[in-house]
């Protein structure tokens, strides 16, 4: 089945059965200490468990989009990677190299989507943290003064690369050197594939804020960054 196909009926299957939830899970884990990284060279891929619980989110994002996102879409992608490395030269390789190796490589791009929304996944869950949000203080405010302007110019910016990525895709605060910027990455692509280190993440595919807000993205998005940014996480990622 190809990528394209395992996405439209995951996401049929997201919009029909909504009602049904999964047992929630607060266990933390570590990706993005220090490199980002959500596995280690030659560690199993798996899905990592949440580092909180499903509903810690609520009201910004539900514990029933939770459910589906993380317990269906995120597990999916681990899955289908799982299934696209068994035998291969990826077999033992770390999540962070299969994505690197196989990024812009047509015969690899089945691999790459799957392995790729695996670390963009796991990444996002890290980015929100319950009452997150709002200015930060510390170095990184230092640094969006110097890069931005201001904490406001940041929001402004960060807000509409989330909401003008067309279809799915994601928007990303990333340093590049000793400045910061925003970009945005279309369906699976991530910034490890370029030159710059991803700081934190939001989702824009529509599974991510879909039952809460439907169609108002702008709304999904303000959440996030009044009230579930982890700025935390991001002083961690600054090399």
């Amino acid at each position: 089945m190809s990528q394209r196909l395992i996405t439209e009926v995951d996401r049929r299957e997201f919009l029909a059965r909504s009602g049904i939830a999964v047992a929630a899970l607060a266990a933390p884990f570590s990706i993005g200490v220090g490199s980002a990284r959500s596995v280690e060279a030659g560690a199993p891929i798996s899905l990592p468990p949440l580092p909180y619980a499903q509903n810690a989110l609520e009201p910004s994002i539900s514990a029933n989009t939770i459910s589906f996102h993380y317990g269906r879409h995120h597990q999916a992608y681990v899955n289908n990677t799982l299934k696209l490395i068994a035998g291969t030269e990826f077999e033992k390789a770390s999540l962070e190299d299969i994505v690197r190796k196989t990024a812009g490589k047509p015969d690899s791009a089945g691999l790459f989507n799957n392995a790729a929304q695996v670390y963009n996944h796991t990444f996002y869950w890290n980015s929100m943290k319950p009452g997150g949000g709002g200015e930060p203080g510390g170095a990184i405010a230092g640094r969006i003064k110097d890069s931005f302007g201001s904490y406001q110019k940041f929001v402004e910016e960060f807000s509409n690369a989330a909401a003008t990525q067309f279809g799915s895709g994601w928007a990303w605060l990333v340093q590049e050197g000793a400045r910061l910027r925003v970009l945005k990455t279309a369906n699976a692509e991530t910034p490890i594939t370029m030159s710059v280190q991803p700081l934190i993440t939001i989702d824009v595919w529509e599974h991510a804020y879909y039952l809460d807000y439907q169609n108002r993205r702008a709304d999904y998005i303000k959440a996030f960054v009044e009230k579930l940014l982890h700025w935390d996480f991001a002083v961690k990622n600054l090399v």
